[in-house]
């Protein structure tokens, strides 16, 4: 019996422009099939209805993928006033209409106010959060509700790019764990007429930027026409996942010891006194994260096989 080729070995990241009606991980094994890859994951799943960044990590990249996870991200979504559905978003069955009175876009930009800086968020029944090791919307369609408990996400942004026809468009920066659809649901509920997501795409991800993305389109069309070196060429590297991170060089000799699990003395007078920096080689090459200790070493968090 001959056996299923495992993929070849290919390190990098790919940011996918995800398309509406496709899942997370629809897009992440269609993005594996074509670099034929060993290894990948997705940082961060989006909603089928939610288009845009999606970084997929390839090889090695998989290692430093919770980097991505915890960073800031934005968006831009469209809200429906006066309507309240069971997800939060235009998936979902309508459960509430309530009429609209004059609502001004004064009123809006005050009530916007309120949600920015530390707020408190209920996930929505309808998250991916686990409960017992079952995804709450597993749980949701079984009709089974569990009360969650609020939690504290940072919103630096929060803009109204437009009011037409019951419909708002907001572009927001949020750090990890924010839920837009319930950050739409308590904006209706604070304008007393309820509101869902229309549409919703996300713009940033960390350091990355928009204008970086790649669609499955173009990926499967450069394919075709040059071959696998040519969307090879499309990967950032594995140390763009930290590249705005303060970056350590080290020796040849200080690489060994970290390599073992060894702490070192940093090598840098102006090294951070707390929290990860990026690892890199006198060479240039990147060696990984390394976290500081309270005595000023510098000690292995995750490296890549050099």
């Amino acid at each position: 019996m001959k056996l299923k080729s495992q993929g070849r070995y290919v390190d990098g990241v790919l940011l996918l422009d995800k398309p509406v009606g496709m899942t997370s991980n629809a897009a992440l094994q269609k993005v594996k099939r074509l670099y034929n890859a060993h290894k990948a994951g997705h940082t961060g799943s989006l909603d089928p209805l939610a288009c845009g960044m999606l970084p997929i990590c390839l090889g090695q990249a998989t290692k430093f993928s919770q980097f991505l996870l915890e960073a800031n991200k934005s968006y831009r979504v469209i809200a429906n006033l006066g309507i309240k559905t069971t997800t939060g978003d235009s998936e979902g069955d309508i459960i509430e209409r309530r009429e609209i009175k004059n609502i001004l876009v004064e009123q809006i930009i005050e009530v916007l106010q309120k949600f920015r800086g530390d707020i408190e968020q209920i996930p929505s029944m309808y998250s991916a959060i686990k409960y017992k090791g079952q995804p709450l919307y597993k749980l949701a369609r079984k009709g089974i509700t569990v009360k969650c408990k609020p939690r504290t996400v940072t919103v630096y942004k929060l803009e109204l790019l437009g009011y037409e026809k019951d419909l708002l468009e907001l572009e927001i920066c949020c750090s990890k764990g924010t839920y837009i659809r319930t950050l739409v649901e308590d904006i209706g509920d604070e304008l007393k007429c309820g509101a869902y997501v229309v549409a919703l795409r996300r713009l940033n991800c960390g350091f990355y930027q928009e204008d970086q993305m790649i669609t499955l389109q173009h990926l499967e069309n450069l394919l075709a026409k040059q071959g696998q070196k040519a969307i090879d060429c499309l990967l950032l590297s594995v140390e763009s996942i930290i590249a705005d991170w303060p970056k350590v060089k080290l020796s040849e000799a200080a690489a060994y010891y970290l390599r073992h699990g060894q702490a070192i003395i940093s090598p840098c007078n102006n090294a951070p006194s707390e929290g990860k920096v990026c690892l890199k080689m006198k060479d240039g090459r990147f060696l990984g994260v390394g976290k500081i200790l309270e005595d000023g070493k510098i000690a292995p968090c995750r490296l890549v096989n050099l």
